[in-house]
């Protein structure tokens, strides 16, 4: 008996060590952690305290089979201190669909696969985020409905009273909601479905209608109801009180009955707040037939864009989502208008502001001049070189540096990658090249653990990720908050100057100039956002089946 439960031990360990990565402690490998659809760009990189004592590695598949045998790249360039060596593994030929890994001087990677659906899984978690961050009575998903009362009152008009609110999404870890991102947001959505349709028209709870759609309706609700009066728009529910009220669930929030709302306009919220509603009139009219809502998106869209030189009058003192260039966004109006109305003094207006735009490294919610290159390029070719010259600061920075990252790390890391993803698929719809394709893999494999730190950046997603998010209700579910994808890394001197420079932990040696800490109370690396999680559904979407 004693002999039976001794070999049974055996078996055990052998599974258990044929199923998980090792770790000497030394040697590092890190990879996109889901997998990569056949035709990719497929690799890996080496991190090593010491030098290389082999130069092979080995692919094997789910049954320990060796499918591939091929020599490691040795690079110049180190990680830190700590690690001094590193090496590229370049396996693209292998295609055929399976679960494999790979294996370098005794350590192996977690498992991936090869497939034509790999990223489908990806994408519907990222779309179930939307519904944890629904606000009022929305069908929210792991708390019940909450801020029925929004808003309380009106600051900044001669109204004062309280308006109709409800609605929207909660924009981040807290239950502020903000016009900028709820605009960015609902944009987006609904850009990714006119992009590629059948793509994004993915239906998980079958009720005939494209999830992005149901999603992207809750965000135009808001915003309708954000259109108060003739000369003015809502931009904000709730005030900065809402970060000192501690962890709590959002339908047991302490200013439930004092949420007021702020009117704070400016052209960049304009220009956004205009092009979510003129984009949304076409698909309502063109995919549901709903004339009287899209009639009505695209009135309200050129009320609000014909408020752009009558707004002297308000004071622009947003403290979380300021922004001083507007062109950009008002160009994305005015284009979506043209394409909504197929009134020619729009197209003329788009162009016009998109001759003031300056190409600028960087995406978010607020810095979208690739979209907008994208789009005006139908027009006039000279943006498509424009769109060009982005991509290739980009890769420029990409050759640089060990993991590929496309320009210098920032609040908002993670944001902006998937940023860079989404301009190369841009440019390859306006174009048909496959330039900047393996830069776009390079950055969506970063959010899936081919980093510094190993770690995929979506909650849940591959086997190792964030645990510990920056986010209410993560706090009360065990950390658990479905699709989340936080900020990522930011540089160590942003951390110091806020008091978020993390202690010794199990990441701190792979820290460099740039840091990641996995810790409920820094809102700099382990946020997620409506925005960010609208761009990153936007690539994985792309690359869904």
């Amino acid at each position: 008996m004693k002999i039976a439960r001794f070999y049974f031990i055996i078996v055990l360990s052998l599974l258990f060590h044929s199923c998980n990565p090792q770790s000497n402690e030394t040697l590092f490998l890190r990879l996109n952690q889901i997998g990569f659809l056949p035709a990719d760009y497929k690799t890996a990189v080496i991190i090593s305290r010491k030098p290389f004592e082999e130069k092979v590695y080995t692919i094997k598949n789910s049954e320990d089979e060796t499918i591939l045998v091929d020599s490691i790249q040795q690079l110049p360039l180190k990680l830190n201190s700590n690690f001094n060596y590193s090496a590229l593994i370049n396996f693209s030929d292998l295609n055929k669909s399976g679960e494999y890994f790979i294996e370098f001087q005794k350590v192996k990677s977690y498992s991936f696969n090869i497939d034509e659906n790999v990223f489908n899984a990806v994408r519907d978690s990222l779309s179930k985020f939307f519904r944890v961050q629904r606000c009022g009575p929305t069908n929210p998903l792991l708390h019940n409905v909450c801020h029925l009362q929004d808003a309380s009152k009106v600051i900044g008009y001669t109204d004062s009273t309280g308006i109709d609110l409800t609605g929207g999404w909660h924009d981040a870890g807290d239950y502020i909601k903000f016009l900028y991102t709820t605009s960015f947001t609902t944009y987006m959505l609904l850009f990714s479905y006119e992009f590629a349709s059948e793509k994004f028209s993915f239906d998980l709870d079958n009720d005939s209608v494209p999830d992005i759609l149901q999603e992207a309706r809750v965000g135009l609700d808001f915003l309708l109801r954000c259109n108060f009066a003739d000369d003015a728009f809502i931009s904000q529910v709730q005030d900065d009180r809402d970060h000192s009220a501690g962890w709590r669930l959002p339908d047991e929030d302490a200013f439930t009955y004092n949420r007021p709302a702020f009117v704070k306009m400016n052209r960049s919220q304009i220009g956004l707040n205009s092009a979510a509603l003129a984009i949304a009139s076409r698909i309502w009219k063109e995919r549901f037939y709903d004339y009287e809502f899209s009639e009505k998106c695209l009135n309200v869209s050129k009320k609000i864009f014909n408020l752009r030189e009558k707004i002297e009058d308000y004071n622009d003192d947003e403290k979380y989502y300021k922004l001083n260039e507007f062109q950009s966004k008002l160009a994305l109006a005015a284009i979506e208008i043209f394409k909504s109305s197929k009134e020619n003094k729009y197209l003329e207006t788009a162009l016009d502001y998109g001759s003031q735009i300056k190409e600028n490294n960087w995406w978010s919610w607020g810095d979208l001049n690739a979209l907008v290159f994208y789009k005006l390029a139908e027009y006039d070719s000279n943006f498509t070189s424009r769109l060009k010259s982005i991509l290739q600061f980009y890769r420029s920075y990409s050759n640089s540096n060990l993991f590929g990252g496309a320009h210098p790390y920032n609040w908002g890391t993670t944001h902006s990658f998937v940023g860079v993803v989404l301009s190369s698929i841009l440019f390859k719809k306006l174009t048909g090249s496959v330039e900047f394709d393996e830069l776009a893999i390079l950055n969506r494999d970063f959010i899936l653990g081919r980093n510094a730190w190993g770690m995929s950046f979506i909650h849940n997603i591959g086997e190792k990720f964030p645990k510990r998010i920056h986010h209410q209700i993560a706090y009360f579910n065990n950390g658990y908050l479905p699709g989340a994808m936080v900020s990522g890394p930011a540089p160590d001197s942003l951390l110091r100057k806020f008091n978020l420079h993390p202690s010794s932990n199990e990441l701190y040696d792979f820290n460099f100039s740039a840091i990641y800490s996995d810790e409920f109370e820094n809102y700099i690396t382990n946020e997620p956002t409506i925005s960010s999680n609208a761009t990153a559904l936007f690539i994985f979407g792309y690359y869904s089946k």
